[in-house]
């Protein structure tokens, strides 16, 4: 598929890597403009999972925020019907769950941060991610890069969202580490729980995503990247 003109606005349906008839969409993105990136609209059923693809500036993390509601952007989501709009941003974000490529934590341990999640269901995500319960009382100075990234996962999966917007969620871990969280993410799909994933890994994008969303670093200053839907 060429690239898309900056001002036109890119319409993506995705295709069940099955074949089978998608469900009825859990996420509707319309006419959404993050940055300089042009107007985008499409659609994520339950359980799939949207990869982007490109590289560093084209706009990536720029575009999960804005679905987060984290960033102004012109446009509408909607989540399960639902439009950002509706509700307060913290509010929209108990559904719509972003976790950053470098998770922020504002208290000295990540127990406090699992407080109001059931202790079983904290046991059984830190258990499936491979840490110990022990790491929730460790000092987070003392916690490493790999056990944080791993930690905000299972901080954002306690309360079940229905969307996981993952911004490179194995990017700071080992391949072992790396294979646990893919294992989860998959697990949270069969659950039937959306995902928009960015990643550099293609073999990671290839296991996970039924559908990707290419973006191109714009070629000169001023100019909007190109966007390339690949079912």
């Amino acid at each position: 598929m060429a690239g898309l003109a900056p001002a036109a606005p890119l319409l993506l349906r995705l295709v069940p890597a099955n074949n089978k008839k998608s469900s009825e969409p859990v996420l509707r993105v319309e006419h959404l403009q993050a940055g300089t990136l042009p107007p985008l609209t499409f659609e994520v059923a339950a359980g799939e999972c949207l990869a982007i693809e490109g590289p560093s500036g084209a706009g990536k993390t720029l575009l999960l925020r804005a679905i987060a509601d984290l960033d102004p952007a012109p446009g509408q989501v909607f989540l399960n019907g639902a439009e950002r709009n509706e509700m307060p941003g913290y509010e929209w974000r108990r559904h719509v769950r972003y976790c950053a490529a470098e998770p922020a934590w504002w208290t000295d341990t990540p127990r406090a941060a699992f407080a109001k999640a059931p202790p079983g269901r904290v046991d059984r995500l830190l258990h499936s991610l491979g840490l110990e319960p022990q790491v929730l009382d460790r000092a987070l100075s003392a916690v490493s890069t790999g056990e944080r990234q791993r930690l905000a996962l299972a901080r954002a999966l306690t309360d079940e969202p229905p969307l996981l917007l993952l911004d490179e969620p194995t990017g700071a871990l080992d391949p072992q580490s790396a294979a646990l969280v893919e294992e989860l993410i998959k697990y949270q799909m069969l659950s039937g729980r959306s995902a928009i994933l960015v990643s550099h890994d293609r073999g990671q994008i290839e296991r996970l995503a039924h559908a990707r969303l290419l973006l191109s670093k714009p070629a000169a200053a001023g100019a909007s990247p190109t966007v390339v839907a690949v079912p």
